[in-house]
């Protein structure tokens, strides 16, 4: 689900204060957009959310999300907007942060 080498780059190219501002801001745009996608899903944006959502997973190891965000965008990029599932990726989402934040891997950071 996280890709914990990922994290560790990212760690040594930020530096660890500077971690916790990027974890910080990482989870607060895709949680903004979550919200967004949850509460007013909107179709015709699918494809440039999932986009965006597919980029900030990768850049912090959410592997599993990114690769569902990859999924719905194809599907998105394809027309097929209703095969996208947002539920699934939602799901993901909440899962992976969960475990990103409790894993005492990135308890300097949080």
């Amino acid at each position: 689900m996280i890709d914990w080498n990922r994290v560790g780059e990212l760690r040594g190219e930020v530096g660890e204060e500077d971690f916790a501002e990027v974890v910080e801001l990482f989870l607060e745009e895709v949680d903004e957009l979550v919200e967004r996608l949850s509460t007013a899903p909107d179709p015709p944006t699918y494809e440039a959310d999932l986009h965006f959502l597919k980029g900030s997973a990768l850049n912090l190891g959410f592997v599993e999300f990114a690769a569902l965000c990859a999924e719905g965008e194809a599907k998105a990029a394809r027309g097929e907007q209703a095969k996208v599932d947002l539920g699934s990726i939602l799901d993901c989402y909440q899962t992976s942060k969960a475990q990103f934040l409790t894993d005492e891997r990135v308890d300097d950071a949080a």
